[in-house]
Parts: C-alpha cells; sequence; structure tokens
C-alpha cells in the first residue's frame, strides 16, 4: 500500500563547501533511502536547502569582504552543484533566504508566544562602543575564565576546552576591532524548553529510534532550561515586535522550520501553493529526518517542542536516522587545516557512483568511520570493477558472442539452478530490509554478495564448456538465463546507491525507459523477453590505478603543508605526549613517480622502521643521507609513514636536523 513519505536532510550551513563528511552524515544516506521508497511505489517528497542565516555568516562575509547575501549566493550555489554532480534526487532545494520562509519563522514565533512558551528579558551583554552594537560570542575573543588562556573563544576556550558564556570572559575584545567590550543591558527573547519536559519524555517512550539517538535525548531531556532565540544583529528573519528592533532570530531557531518554507517553496513552484499542507497536516504522512549526530538534540527535541507549542498541526518526526562522523585518513575534514579533497579535480578523476558507493560501504552508522584512498581504491577495483562489473561484462559478453546477442530460454532447471535463483530472491529480500531500516552498509554488502554469487554460479556452470556439445547446449542456455535474472537483480537493488551504473546494466538487458522511475516489484517480476537482442556490452568501471591514489595522496599532504602556521599557542603536556627519537638513516630511495616524497629505513635501535618525508625534491645524491643520525616523531598516530622527522626549509632544500653524540634510539626531552 502507497504511504506519504516526507524526508529531509539536514540544511547544509551556506557558510563554505561541503565536503564528503557531510555527504556520509545526512545526504547520501537520506537519498538512498528516498530513492528506494519510490521504487517501492510511495509517494515521497525529499526537502533540502541552504540554511542561510546566523553570526558565522557574517563573521566570514566581513573577511571576504562580501555582503552576507553575496556571501550565500556564493556557497548556496556550490553546494548544490556538489549536489547535483553526485546525482542527489532532491523533489526541491530550497533557501532560508526565501521570502516565505521569514513569514513560516514570524507565525512560529507568535504562536509560541502568544501560548505562554516565550518570555522577554532583560540581561547584560557584551557591547562595543566603537562598533556602536552588542557583539555575539563568534565576535568575541578574550582570556579564559578558567586557564587564563590569553586568546579564547567567545563560547569555547581552544586549550583547556571549557564552556562560558561570552560574558565571563577575562578582558573581552571584539574580534574585528581588537578593541576592549563594556557589559550593556539587552532585551532578549527566551524560549521555555522547560515546559515540554514531560510532553518531549513522554513522546520519546514511544520511539524505536537507533539507540545512540534515543538515550542521547533521553538524557539530555531532564536538562532543558529556557533558551534564548534571538540575536543583537541585522542579518536574519526579524523578530515582529514593535518593541524588537535590531533583533533577529538565532540561527537554530529558524534553521528547522527551513524544512517547512522548503515545503511550501515546492508547492508553489507546482502551481498547487496548498499542496505542503497535504505532508505536514496529514498524521499519516511518515516525517524522517536524516541529521549527523551533532544535529541531534534539535531535531529530536528543541525542533519538537516547537512543533508542540504551535497552533498548526504540524507533523512531528517519526523516523530520526543520525550518523556518526566520517572523517579523512584518520581526522577530521578541514579546509582550514588544508586537510580535504577537493572535489574540482576529484570528479574529473572518478564518477559519482564510485564515491556514492565508497561512503555507502563505510557508512558511519553506529560509530565514526573514515575515507581513505586506499579504501577507496579498494572499493572500486575489487568490489565494483572485480565484482560488480565483472560479472556484468562476463554475461553480456558471452551472451554476444555465444548466443548473438539474443536472450536465451530458460529450460530444465537443476538443483544448482533452483539454490542460486532462491540465493537471488533471498539476497533481494535481505536487500529490501536493509533500505528500510536505514541500513545503506548492509545494503552494500549485499549488493557485492549478489555479485559475488552471480560470478560463482557462472564458474560453477562453466556455460563456455556446456557450448562446445549440442547435448549440453540447452543447459548453458538455462545457465546464461539464470545469469540474466542475477543481472536484473543486481541492477535494481544497487539502483538506489549507484543510479547510473545500474540503469547502464538496466538498459544492456534490453529494458527502456528509467529503473528508478520503476516500481521494484514489478521489475522482479518483469521477465527479459527469450529473443530480445540485447545491446551492445559497455564497460562500467575501470580500473584506479596505483599512480593515481598516490598522486591523490600526495595532494592531501600538499594542501595540509601548504596552510599557514597558526599564532596558537601549546601547553606543556601538549609537548610531553610527542615520543621524540633519534633514528639513524639506513637506506633511502624514492616513491615512484614523486619528485619530493622519500621511504627511508631508521634504526631506531631495538627495532626498525620506514617512514615517508617530503624533502626529496632537491636532494640528487640520496646517499648522502646515509648513515646520518635525525630526530623523529616516534608515535606518530597509525599513516603511511611510522613517523615523522624534523627538517628546515632552505633555499638548498629540506635540511633534517641532525645530532651527534645522543645515541640510536635515545629518547629527547
Amino acid at each position: 500500500m502507497s504511504k506519504k513519505i516526507l524526508i529531509t536532510s539536514a540544511l547544509p550551513y551556506a557558510n563554505g563547501p561541503l565536503h564528503f563528511g557531510h555527504i556520509a552524515g545526512a545526504y547520501l544516506p537520506a537519498d538512498c533511502y528516498a530513492r528506494f521508497m519510490r521504487l517501492c511505489g510511495h509517494d515521497v517528497l525529499y526537502i533540502c536547502g541552504s540554511d542561510e542565516y546566523g553570526i558565522a555568516i557574517t563573521l566570514s562575509a566581513e573577511i571576504a569582504k562580501h555582503s552576507p547575501q553575496e556571501h550565500v549566493d556564493l556557497f548556496h550555489a556550490i553546494n548544490q552543484r556538489l549536489f547535483s554532480q553526485l546525482n542527489f534526487s532532491f523533489d526541491h532545494y530550497s533557501r532560508t533566504t526565501w521570502p516565505k520562509h521569514k513569514e513560516t519563522t514570524q507565525q512560529f514565533f507568535l504562536d509560541l508566544l502568544h501560548n505562554g512558551y516565550i518570555e522577554e528579558k532583560t540581561t547584560n551583554q557584551l557591547y562595543s562602543e566603537k562598533e556602536g552594537k552588542f557583539l555575539a560570542d563568534r565576535y568575541v575573543m578574550g582570556t579564559c575564565p578558567k586557564c587564563r588562556f590569553s586568546q579564547a573563544r567567545g563560547d569555547e576556550c581552544q586549550r583547556c576546552g571549557a564552556n562560558y558564556e561570552a560574558t565571563d570572559l577575562v578582558q573581552p575584545v571584539s574580534k574585528i576591532s581588537g578593541l576592549p567590550l563594556v557589559l550593556k543591558p539587552t532585551t532578549h527573547w527566551f524560549l521555555r524548553f522547560d515546559l515540554f519536559k514531560q510532553k518531549l519524555s513522554n513522546w520519546l517512550i514511544s520511539k524505536d529510534w537507533k539507540p545512540n539517538v534515543l538515550h542521547f535525548a533521553s538524557s539530555y531531556v531532564e536538562g532543558l532550561k529556557e533558551r534564548s532565540i534571538t540575536r543583537d544583529m541585522d542579518w536574519g528573519v526579524p523578530v515582529p515586535l514593535p518593541n524588537a528592533q535590531g533583533k533577529v532570530f538565532y540561527v537554530w531557531f529558524d534553521a528547522p522550520i527551513g524544512y517547512i518554507s522548503a515545503t511550501k517553496e515546492w508547492a508553489e513552484n507546482r502551481g498547487k501553493p496548498e499542496e505542503w499542507k497535504e505532508y505536514w497536516f496529514d498524521p499519516t504522512t511518515k516525517l524522517v529526518q536524516f541529521i549527523g549526530k551533532d544535529n541531534i538534540p534539535f531535531h529530536a527535541l528543541f525542533f519538537p517542542a516547537m512543533i508542540m507549542g504551535q497552533n498548526q498541526p504540524y507533523k512531528l518526526v517519526d523516523e530520526l536516522p543520525a550518523n556518526e562522523f566520517y572523517n579523512l585518513e584518520g581526522k577530521q575534514f578541514s579546509k582550514s587545516d588544508g586537510w580535504y579533497i577537493d572535489l574540482e579535480s576529484f570528479f574529473c578523476s572518478f564518477s559519482a557512483d564510485q564515491i556514492r558507493y565508497a561512503i555507502a560501504a563505510n557508512a558511519p552508522e553506529t560509530q565514526d568511520s573514515e575515507f581513505t584512498w586506499k579504501d577507496f581504491q579498494m572499493r572500486c577495483n575489487v568490489e565494483l570493477l572485480g565484482k560488480y562489473g565483472n560479472l556484468v561484462n562476463r554475461v553480456l559478453v558471452f551472451t554476444k558472442e555465444l548466443l548473438s546477442g539474443r536472450v536465451p530460454p530458460r529450460l530444465e532447471l537443476l538443483e544448482e539452478d533452483r539454490l542460486f535463483l532462491d540465493r537471488v530472491k533471498n539476497i533481494v529480500k535481505q536487500t529490501e530490509i536493509a533500505y528500510a531500516s536505514f541500513h545503506l552498509r548492509k545494503a552494500s554488502q549485499l549488493i557485492m554478495e549478489l555479485a559475488q554469487a552471480g560470478n560463482v554460479y557462472f564458474d560453477l556452470k562453466k556455460p563456455w564448456i556446456l557450448a562446445r556439445s549440442q547435448s549440453t547446449f540447452p543447459q548453458m542456455q538455462t545457465a546464461i538465463s539464470c545469469c540474466l535474472e542475477c543481472l536484473k537483480a543486481l541492477a535494481l537493488i544497487s539502483c538506489p546507491i549507484i543510479p547510473q551504473s545500474a540503469q547502464k546494466v538496466f538498459s544492456m538487458l534490453g529494458f527502456e525507459g528509467s529503473l528508478e522511475k520503476a516500481n521494484w516489484y514489478q521489475v522482479l517480476e518483469s521477465a527479459i523477453i527469450v529473443g530480445t537482442v540485447l545491446p551492445e556490452p559497455k564497460i562500467l568501471f575501470s580500473k584506479v590505478e596505483d599512480e593515481v591514489i598516490v598522486e591523490q595522496q600526495k595532494k592531501l599532504y600538499a594542501h595540509a603543508l601548504e596552510q599557514p602556521q597558526k599564532n596558537l599557542e601549546v601547553s606543556i603536556d601538549d609537548v610531553r605526549k610527542l615520543d621524540l627519537r633519534v633514528a639513524q638513516i639506513i637506506a633511502a630511495e624514492r616513491v615512484s613517480k614523486s619528485k619530493k616524497l622519500l621511504k627511508l629505513s631508521l634504526d631506531l635501535g631495538e627495532e626498525k622502521r620506514q617512514i615517508v618525508s617530503g624533502i626529496g625534491e632537491k636532494i640528487t645524491d640520496l646517499t648522502s643521507l646515509i648513515g646520518k643520525k635525525i630526530v623523529i616523531i616516534a608515535n606518530l598516530k597509525s599513516t603511511e609513514s611510522q613517523g615523522m622527522l624534523f627538517a628546515a626549509d632552505t633555499e638548498q632544500g629540506f635540511e633534517p636536523l641532525e645530532v651527534s653524540l645522543a645515541a640510536i634510539g635515545a629518547k629527547i626531552s
């Protein structure tokens, strides 16, 4: 039976380009789920858009010498292009600067105010007399009240990790002008979340969410208290009260309302301005909101409380799949630290299906996971090419060469044929369950399990031998018919994750039209018509060569090395974490196809190690390094290199730091 399913992904903040870490959390899982549910015949509406207000945007815009509107226009377009490159199937991608978003947000506020959930309060906040305005925490720095770090941020100390109000800073100053700030009274509006504790607790009891989401929300609800929902600034949705000039809503208040305003824009674009209510006002609609784990409190508690305090019958979230973090080679993605993948060059070398599959196969569903270039290469070569692509190619090429490209009849089934077809059906059923229960990683495993089952069956049947004899020729026809049935199932179950490749397989099987617009169950029941002449087989995936991966790894580390050194103080505890050792170079060789990278074999006294270092560009005679006693970090977090050496950058090239008297393996302190 068809259901209405409303799907949202957390609105990406239009303050910088998205990366694959974001995609793994709230976007690819949602897109695959939406694609699967459409295939199952459900009425799916998938909504997303840019979150475009907030202090972080005004600060970044000032630094970039843009207006806030110019700033969000830039990153709205950049992120929308990335989603397009990745073949995301949003029904509508909106933005919170759309005029109707203002109207919807203000109505939310007024309903909450009239229902007694909003409280007006005057408090002392930091004010810049030079700039003539109150400054929010992102504009403020000062001395940490806990550890006395002199360049602490306005909300959190980056040295000791303490959280505090900006007003707690010692000698606070403006981050823009550097001038001192004073305390001055200002009026703000607070949402009384404490009044929703019981309602939220009772509501959460009914939810069968992932344990990490439910546990976090249930433990958080007891500590709910009033929370400011306004700011002193110009960039944002204005507070619709006569005494609220210069006040806008805090971004966390207006952003989730963007799901509703985006749906309104979708309806208006269709010429049916009231159609949005058929999803948000219908209690039978299933609302599924995909988020990262850092957004759990906003979607599990704050936004539901805001809806509970409304006069409008908005849907409360039914399912809240929240993924953990997806990192890059052991560290968080960070453009400012140079730890990122340049997406423009990425899509020049690789396809959307390759990265969609690699992320899905290692999705951070229950714990943090990471993208590594070696894992990406393995997924592309061993799985997509070696299992999936290999099965498709060998079956279709065999059909072309031995059967003139015509679909053969399925004649008498032997026991191994029946077992194989039963296994195909069983894997398809398991994949349905995986997609429906948000287990994208499991769905990826099942796709490869089906491909491998097809390869094993093809090898078992040996159709090239069966084709040699007239008596066994019918068995060959049956075997190829079973293989084609497997390819049809493979295209279907892989369509949500790798839609372009799945469509190619579907078309090469002689089916017309779009697979993603077909019906899951009808495709399973549809016969591949005997005698149909199949199109020319095409290669689905190319091998990702070692040198391509080495080049990408070099780019990653080059980005990081190119970043200017940050003027940050480090504590003595940070220094003590470094295990500095004396090591002697016993061998040196160049890394293939790299001018800079050297592979150095080291003697540390009790052990031998290999490290990779980028000092080799201007070293012509590698033997000059042999015998040198150098200083290395011996407890470097696991990478391709088992340590890191110290070297000075000179006009003649990098000069390793040497010691003369210390013994090999000696600890430096």
